[in-house]
């Protein structure tokens, strides 16, 4: 029995050994962000059972010994962060990084876009996800609200090019409204007009009256000119004076419009001009939505479609972890995705080092979650401008690690005893 009673004491102190080092580590990293904390789990031990024709065995116990270290699955706390690439995963599911080889998964979302604009960890590790292929050659070549998730063996590094040009969508239509009124004075209308080199230029229409009516209604001369907009100047540093450029005439065309005795447009012989190589149509409207002819104050205005050329400006990440490039002509796009792993086991992965974590055969491969329709989501929801803080709550820790500690003196007093116990024991025999 007192060797038993060694035993018992020799497994209690490496047991409650191992678990005040998981406590420890727990509590050293209570600043770790996307920290998960361990949890230790005992088992009794037991010699042979002693009678094994009882109703139930029973044996006399040696102790206890480590069952398992489990991960412990709770979240952390959430904590406000300064840039929208500070990403934090609101329920299941691990961020994945490029590590040595082969991918490590993690909750730490602290990411940013380094001097060449590849996302990444603080320390530089590639964060993995799915790059569109709306871009060739530095060009955006196609305006997109988000990004689909490929599939979980595809992803790569999420790396975006330095510089990403939003492409020039020329002016194709222009849209006139107003009332020219009746009065037989020369009304003008001007609209913008974007050229495929991104120029801002003009459409001026000017309108007089045909000579001589034709009644019922009325009918009017349209000259349509489309022209460089404003007025240029070059300088000459030699001489120090400033020559002004008359503006660039690129088309000119001529119609009529006719108008009925209500003043509503019945006719146009106008309907396209060359906007320094864009077709642009004219469109008066119809009915009273357009240009009319009315006994009433004369009024005009313009709108038309196209958009100049956008530089990029920078790259920020939404709250469905879409990658947006956001250009100087005011437009968007997403570029790329970061992913979302699952697991089916999140306690069988492995810990490589901090918060990152790594594949093993008790968690089962990387996955993503599907909809109905079998596209792949992320299947959690994402927050930016926030960080998930380590799960290691202090008072739990520090009043574990006291249970412990007066566990593993237990089971020193337990040797100790039993050691004079034999002392004792062999005095008596001599």
């Amino acid at each position: 029995m007192m060797a038993q009673a060694f035993y018992t004491g020799i497994n209690g102190i490496k047991a409650h050994q191992t678990a005040i080092d998981v406590i420890s580590d727990n509590l050293a990293n209570i600043s770790t962000v996307g920290f998960r904390s361990y949890n230790t789990e005992f088992a009794s031990l037991f010699e042979d059972a002693l009678n094994t024709t009882a109703a139930s065995n029973t044996g006399v116990g040696v102790g206890v010994q480590l069952s398992t270290v489990a991960m412990n699955e709770n979240k952390g706390v959430y904590q406000l962060a300064d840039k929208s690439t500070d990403l934090a995963i609101l329920g299941d599911g691990w961020f994945g990084i490029q590590g040595e080889g082969k991918p490590v998964y993690t909750r730490d979302g602290a990411f940013t876009f380094d001097a060449n604009r590849d996302l990444v960890t603080h320390d530089g590790h590639y964060v993995l996800g799915t790059m569109g292929s709306n871009i060739s050659n530095g060009i955006l070549t196609e305006q997109l609200a988000e990004i689909g998730l490929g599939e979980a063996a595809t992803q790569q590094k999420l790396r975006f090019p330095d510089d990403l040009t939003f492409p020039v969508q020329p002016t194709t239509e222009a849209r006139f409204f107003g009332n020219l009124g009746v009065d037989d004075t020369t009304r003008v209308i001007s609209a913008k007009a974007i050229d495929a080199q991104s120029n801002i230029n003009s459409i001026r229409l000017e309108f007089s009256k045909v000579n001589p009516q034709v009644s019922p209604g009325s009918q009017w001369n349209v000259v349509a000119t489309a022209q460089s907009s404003g007025v240029d100047t070059l300088y000459n540093e030699s001489t120090g004076e400033t020559t002004y450029l008359p503006q660039e005439i690129y088309d000119t065309q001529a119609g009529v419009v006719t108008f009925d005795e209500a003043g509503i447009l019945t006719s146009n012989t106008l309907s396209t001009i060359n906007n320094n190589g864009s077709a642009v149509s004219l469109d008066f409207g119809s009915g009273f939505d357009g240009l009319i002819a009315m006994s009433n104050p004369f009024t005009g205005s313009s709108s038309a479609n196209g958009l100049q050329a956008g530089d990029l400006i920078g790259y920020d990440i939404n709250k469905n972890a879409q990658i947006i490039a956001t250009f100087s002509n005011g437009m968007q796009s997403s570029i790329g995705m970061i992913a979302v792993y699952h697991f089916q086991n999140d306690r069988g992965l492995e810990r490589v080092s901090g918060a990152r974590f790594a594949e093993s055969n008790n968690s089962g491969r990387p996955l993503f979650f599907q909809d109905e329709n079998g596209k792949n989501i992320l299947g959690t929801d994402i927050t930016n401008f926030k960080l998930e803080g380590s799960n290691v709550r202090i008072e739990v820790g520090l009043t574990d690690i006291i249970i412990m500690q007066r566990a593993y003196d237990a089971n020193s007093k337990c040797i100790k005893t039993a050691d004079e116990m034999l002392q004792k024991a062999l005095s008596m025999h001599k």
